[in-house]
């Protein structure tokens, strides 16, 4: 049982290493992305502001934790294991870690939610509770970049319209204040969010406490962010669409509205999908969007759910002996 149960808590840490690998820079790519700083100033202030939103996540925690423990989609006997909790935690990271190193964008969200169907699937069967994942987790997940689109491209007209209209003077130092605090209010949600959905899985431990969780967590996620963010910071700040300052901002805006407002009603969007709608809402207002990149981040979200559900149910049946 001991061993177990250290497995679990360095594979979560592993969980933990790969989202901040593949999530931290992207609140802060579009300061990256339009020239506002450099990758190193970007990555700084996004591990600062993703850490400070980890930790505040210790005050309101318990609806995604219950929605991230697997409860209500396989039955309490399986989620209460730690074989369910360490193949879900290495189904994910493995995903993420993946999609990180060859520079996809994608959800860990979606990961977790694929990993959380593998060892239902094993040990139950079609019994598992499909019903409470659409409710849940797909609904959500699927209509968040939609309306991320939408809302970009309608801020950046909007703002493109008053400039135009009004001629309003610019204020470059003005613009980049607005821009970074928009940066920090996405990776401080990001971290607020994302962190719950992570711990839920070492809780079983018995050693752990919430807090204690999420301090080691928090911990994880940063070093994942600065030792492998390079090539998410690639194709979200430069690969998607060029940008100015001005699309720079209105896509921040957008996702930080949108990411707070879902964490605040417990949904567990993904911040990955709400940002890279946001960029190639933009992107497409002004005609610079570049939709084959577009279209291969797409692939690989409709690939992340089955790879991550495929190999946590291989796992979960070899830790079964």
């Amino acid at each position: 049982m001991l061993l177990i149960s250290i497995s679990l808590f360095l594979a979560t840490l592993f969980l933990a290493y790969s989202n901040g690998a593949n999530d931290n820079f992207k609140g802060v790519a579009t300061l990256f992305g339009s020239g506002t700083t450099s990758y190193q100033t970007a990555i700084l202030w996004a591990t600062f502001t993703t850490s400070a939103g980890a930790i505040a996540s210790i005050l309101l925690v318990s609806k995604l934790i219950k929605n991230f423990s697997g409860r209500g989609i396989v039955p309490d006997a399986i989620t209460n294991t730690s074989e369910f909790h360490l193949a879900v935690a290495i189904a994910a990271g493995l995903t993420v870690l993946i999609a990180s190193l060859t520079g996809f964008p994608i959800s860990t969200t979606h990961s977790l939610t694929g990993a959380l169907i593998g060892p239902g699937l094993v040990a139950i069967g079609l019994k598992v509770n499909f019903t409470a994942l659409g409710n849940s987790f797909f609904l959500p997940l699927l209509l968040s970049p939609i309306i991320a689109i939408s809302l970009a491209a309608g801020v950046y007209s909007l703002s493109n319209y008053i400039n135009s209209r009004w001629r309003l003077p610019a204020n470059p130092r003005i613009v980049d204040t607005c821009h970074f605090i928009s940066a920090g209010v996405i990776s401080f949600a990001r971290g607020f969010n994302d962190t719950p959905k992570i711990v839920s899985l070492i809780l079983i431990i018995e050693y752990f406490s919430i807090q204690g969780g999420m301090i080691t967590i928090a911990i994880a996620i940063a070093l994942g962010g600065l030792l492998n963010s390079q090539k998410i910071a690639e194709t979200m700040s430069t690969k998607i669409t060029s940008m100015n300052k001005t699309q720079g901002l209105s896509a921040n805006v957008v996702t930080g509205v949108l990411v707070i407002a879902a964490t605040q009603f417990g949904l567990p969007v993904s911040t990955t999908y709400v940002s890279i709608g946001s960029i190639f809402g933009v992107g497409l207002i002004a005609k610079k969007a570049n939709k084959r990149v577009f279209y291969q981040i797409l692939v690989s979200w409709l690939l992340t759910l089955p790879i991550a559900t495929i190999i946590s149910g291989i796992i979960y049946r070899l830790l079964q002996g």
